[in-house]
């Protein structure tokens, strides 16, 4: 079953900042219960179409993606513990992250020691909730603070989990938006996370914005947006559309990019694809930026850069999953992420974009020796130019670069000036008639 949302998209209220946008979206998001399939990732989606124009396709139980199965779908109602007084020692509507994600349904009375086995703590931060998953080993569990568990009193302990295993589907969003060519820039943030707000509340939001912020702009390129549970979404995603993804040309996995830390990349299996180069640029000049080399663990660039397809996608985040002391608990909340941060995440992005779309390789048109500026004015034009960026450097690496073998962002590389700058000398130049596009 496939649909398209109605087109009644919200706009950017004119008091609030980009970040502060992605932010309140990610504040929206962050209470729901999702997981790979059912109705939290739906729900998730419908909040999502508010700004950008989904279309949603749900994929059967049982259905063959590749190697995997599309497994029964999942469904929770409520969950709690009850202790020997009576009283509630933990309960999913204090916490989504309390239960076991896909436990399987379950009631009845166990002691202490026949619970245990059951509950998951993180002993080195006894204060936090743990986030923990069995979807493909069916069991059931809770999560709750080690603090909490070292208080439990000995005794009878009455449990149940009101959770439904059921045929039904996976569902994913994606929106496509159209340049002047077919040729793809992929952008993908996986869904299936609950109450985690940088992992991945904020991947889901920043695109669902950065998407609406295209909807409006003529593109060279088509920017297709995928909203996916985590490995079996971006699995069944490719399954079905393994016939075109021949026209991705870029493709970056966004996690974890609402908290403080500096910018991070992992670059593409390939290592030397276009958007590994581009994302190498901008965040050169971003201070503690970290550039790494791919590897087989990880998000959904695992997927789009397994072997059988070994397309361009690398992984964009600020602190690096499995690294920091948040991820996966309930410090991962709304207080880790933030506005500011978020909004420099969706510049990095804007500029990386910038780069997709503006690069061209461009030939000098007067190529022995320097062409003489200062007749044609373009000494003057740069200095009567400043806030374009135009400088006299920019304007000599440009020529000096223009074979037709170099394009911008081969310039930019060489010459260590920013992109931008050199895009809008070759813009000038071109004016001037000293610059024309190689064949």
């Amino acid at each position: 079953m496939e649909h398209v949302n109605p087109d009644g998209l919200g706009s950017p209220p004119a008091s609030m900042s980009v970040g502060q946008e992605i932010y309140a979206l990610a504040e929206q998001l962050f209470p729901i219960c999702r997981s790979i399939t059912g109705d939290g990732v739906r729900r998730t989606l419908d909040i999502l179409s508010e700004h950008v124009n989904l279309e949603r396709h749900e994929v059967p139980t049982g259905t063959q993606v590749f190697d995997w199965t599309v497994p029964k779908e999942w469904n929770i109602r409520s969950a709690r513990i009850r202790g020997p007084d009576g009283q509630t020692v933990v309960d999913f509507v204090d916490s989504n992250l309390h239960v076991v994600n896909y436990s399987t349904p379950f009631k009845g009375t166990l002691t202490l020691e026949e619970l245990k086995p059951h509950i998951h703590t993180l002993p080195d931060q006894p204060q936090r909730i743990p986030y923990r998953t069995c979807y493909y080993a069916p069991t059931w569990g809770f999560c709750m603070a080690h603090d909490h568990l070292t208080r439990l009193p000995d005794g009878l302990y009455r449990v149940d989990i009101d959770t439904e295993l059921k045929d039904g589907s996976l569902t994913y969003g994606e929106y496509l938006h159209r340049g002047q060519t077919d040729r793809e820039f992929l952008l993908s943030a996986h869904i299936c996370h609950p109450s985690l707000a940088n992992d991945n509340c904020s991947g889901l939001a920043l695109l669902a914005l950065l998407a609406r912020s295209l909807k409006a702009k003529h593109t060279r390129n088509s920017y297709h947006f995928l909203f996916a549970p985590g490995t079996i979404g971006s699995i069944a995603w490719l399954s079905r559309n393994e016939d075109r993804t021949h026209l991705i040309d870029h493709g970056l996995v966004l996690s974890c990019v609402g908290d403080a830390a500096s910018p991070a990349y992992k670059r593409s299996r390939r290592g030397d694809a276009f958007i590994d180069r581009a994302m190498a640029h901008v965040l050169g000049r971003e201070a503690g930026a970290k550039l790494m080399d791919f590897s087989p663990y990880g998000y959904d660039e695992r997927q789009y850069c397994s072997p059988g397809f070994n397309l361009p996608v690398g992984m964009f985040q600020r602190s690096v999953h499995g690294t920091f002391p948040e991820y996966h608990t309930s410090a991962d909340n709304l207080d880790f992420i933030s506005p500011e941060h978020l909004e420099d995440s969706f510049r990095i992005l804007t500029d990386v974009i910038d780069i997709v779309e503006e690069n061209w390789t461009p030939l000098n048109l007067f190529p022995k020796g320097e062409p003489q500026l200062g007749k044609r004015g373009l000494y003057a034009a740069v200095g009567g130019q400043k806030s374009s960026g135009v400088t006299s450097m920019a304007l000599l690496w440009v020529l000096n670069l223009a074979d037709g073998q170099h394009s911008l962002l081969s310039m930019a590389e060489r010459s260590n000036l920013p992109f931008k700058e050199l895009a809008a000398a070759a813009i000038l130049l071109s004016e001037y008639g000293l610059l024309t596009a190689a064949l």
